[in-house]
């Protein structure tokens, strides 16, 4: 099908960008275009007005701000995937971003873009969660900064206002982490029935810290916060990783749709967990 009409706009600066959202109510923001595009061209959503930010250098690149990473939202995930940086410093953003769709849909779309769009089956949000980022968000009052944890509401929803923009995403340093992102798909490139992002801090042959955060086993990302409680202290050993990963459904409430129903969701995250944990402890 093709879009309805709409009016088109690029603007070069973000305060162009939110000058644009102020003066148009029915307006969308375009990032990387892999979800909007699909959905315009089923007519699912027929705004009035488009706000292209690809123009916007500003919201690209990625910098090192001393004990943190920080991300500009219109960054490819391809340039998140392979930079260095994240490598060393945020391994599991590294592996989620390798793990989205296809070649082109990693160069392009956008890091800022997926969170903004909050679908609870995607890659990026439950690392994010895991990792304790920091969203920052820019609007007609100046830069406000979000919890990970409380900047998705819900499924397509966020704590992002209509006048507002997400502007670059802050990660904690995680060196010397070991890391992994296992996902659970009927047919490649598809989005995960449920996914496991793991990080996991080593003290010789025992657990020191552990994040772990699940997609899709919810309306929005969560942590696993049982999981990581049950594994600090214990050894990495898969006897214990698999008694801790028994809880990864604790406190979730997952979907069910024709993938599967809330149950079936409820055993892959415990048997993802596992694989997951015991693969960035470097067991698996």
């Amino acid at each position: 099908m093709i879009p309805a009409a709409f009016d088109y706009y690029a603007p070069t600066s973000v305060d162009e960008a939110l000058a644009l959202l102020r003066e148009h109510d029915d307006a969308k923001v375009l990032a990387g275009g892999q979800s909007l595009m699909p959905v315009l061209r089923l007519r699912l959503a027929a705004p009035e007005v488009i706000v292209d930010l690809g123009r916007i250098a500003e919201l690209r690149g990625i910098r090192d701000d001393g004990d943190a990473l920080v991300i500009g939202a219109m960054t490819p995930h391809s340039v998140v995937q392979a930079d260095p940086s994240i490598a060393e410093h945020a391994k599991l953003i590294s592996l989620a971003a390798a793990a989205i769709g296809d070649p082109q849909v990693r160069h392009r779309g956008t890091f800022g873009g997926s969170l903004a769009h909050a679908d609870p089956a995607a890659d990026l949000p439950a690392v994010v969660v895991a990792l304790d980022a920091e969203m920052v968000i820019q609007g007609p009052d100046g830069r406000r900064t979000v919890g990970a944890a409380d900047f998705f509401e819900g499924v397509f929803t966020t704590t992002l206002s209509e006048d507002e923009l997400l502007v670059e995403i802050r990660v904690p340093k995680y060196t010397g982490w070991g890391a992994h992102y296992e996902k659970f798909s009927r047919v490649a490139q598809q989005w995960p029935i449920v996914a496991v992002a793991a990080a996991v801090r080593l003290d010789g042959g025992t657990i020191a810290e552990a994040r772990v955060g699940l997609s899709n086993m919810a309306s929005i990302p969560v942590r696993a916060t049982a999981v990581e409680q049950a594994l600090v202290g214990q050894p990495a050993t898969a006897e214990a990783v698999r008694a801790a990963a028994a809880r990864a459904a604790d406190g979730t409430s997952p979907p069910t749709d024709l993938n599967g129903d809330a149950e079936y969701r409820r055993h892959l995250a415990s048997v993802l967990t596992r694989r997951a944990v015991l693969s960035a402890a470097g067991a698996g």
